[in-house]
């Protein structure tokens, strides 16, 4: 029999309604568990409450501490998989750094849902279910941290929250998802490349940076006279950005604060084209280092585990080229 550790951690599969009719998260993982329709046959179940809170209040050091927990379990010999129940909102911030840090071939399942638990039309039991199933089948033994949402299989690299509210809300854009469950069965279309880094924790102070049309480069300034530890830059299509921007970036990376530029495109690749106050070929020669098609969230945490662990710059855009 298959032994699977569920580690609460809250989020809207958690929550029901307050006095005061906010929805909050309070149910711990035994009550999630309780609420499962049909029986998981030939797989035992254990539950492991790490917190409860929406995923929107989570920080770094937390997350850090979830993923030493969920290794904990992956490590003891009577573990055969992984599934954390998280809130929605950073779930693919929080897999991510799952499949970044730990490097077992057993699987870790994320899940959650979009209605609250008090809601008659609730999508957690069922994902829970499915989440369940997904990381006790063999076929997803080596694939990494995954996210099983309304039936569908995602790679943790790839995947993002694309709508508020429905719940068929996650996407792997340009990729597509990796499988499904059908009726109980776990199908596994694809396979995805796995990319770890040594696990020296999350880095604080890791500024991410958006701008806009015609946007001031003055934050990026005001961050090279500050304590940041590094900047990511959501820049505009394969990787540019308005006047000024290059000239910052070098001020940062002048100051050996590393700056990765991502682009704010859901889909396709950052290159160096584009020439120009500021184009993607002169935010490289000012020491920018390009995320590949990394998302610019995903790209804060990877430079966040880079720079706890004291990457130079070189293995820092070594580490980027993986994408």
């Amino acid at each position: 029999m298959k032994r699977i550790v569920i580690v609460a951690t809250g989020g809207t599969i958690a929550s029901g309604r307050a006095q005061d009719q906010s929805v909050i998260a309070d149910r711990k993982g035994a009550a999630l568990l309780a609420t499962l329709h049909d029986p998981l046959e030939g797989i035992a179940v254990e539950v492991d409450d790490f917190t409860a809170l929406g995923s929107y209040a989570l920080d770094l050091q937390t997350l850090h501490r979830l993923i030493l927990r969920v290794a904990s379990h992956l490590e003891r010999s009577d573990c055969d998989g992984v599934v954390v129940t998280h809130g929605t909102d950073t779930m693919e911030e929080s897999a991510f750094v799952s499949d970044l840090l730990i490097g077992s071939d057993k699987p870790v399942v994320f899940t959650g849902a979009q209605r609250h638990a008090d809601m008659v039309d609730t999508d957690g039991p069922r994902n829970i279910a499915d989440a369940v199933r997904v990381a006790a089948s063999p076929q997803t033994v080596g694939l990494g941290t995954l996210v099983v949402f309304e039936g569908d299989i995602h790679a943790a690299a790839t995947v993002t929250k694309t709508h508020a509210s429905r719940v068929d809300t996650f996407r792997s854009p340009g990729y597509g998802k990796l499988g499904f469950i059908d009726q109980q069965t776990v199908f596994i279309g694809r396979r995805s490349a796995r990319r770890c880094i040594d696990n020296h924790g999350l880095a604080e102070g890791i500024e991410l940076v958006k701008p806009g049309l015609g946007s001031s480069p003055d934050y990026l300034e005001y961050c090279a006279t500050k304590n940041v530890s590094g900047v990511v830059l959501e820049a505009f299509g394969r990787g540019n950005a308005p006047k000024g921007f290059a000239a910052a970036v070098a001020k940062l990376v002048g100051s050996s604060i590393p700056v990765v530029i991502a682009s704010r495109c859901p889909e396709g690749r950052t290159d160096q084209i584009y020439g120009g106050d500021s184009g993607a070929v002169t935010l490289k020669a000012a020491g920018g280092i390009f995320a590949g098609e990394l998302s610019a969230i995903k790209s804060r945490l990877l430079l966040s585990g880079l720079i706890a662990g004291k990457a130079t710059q070189n293995e820092i855009a070594n580490s980027f080229s993986m994408f």
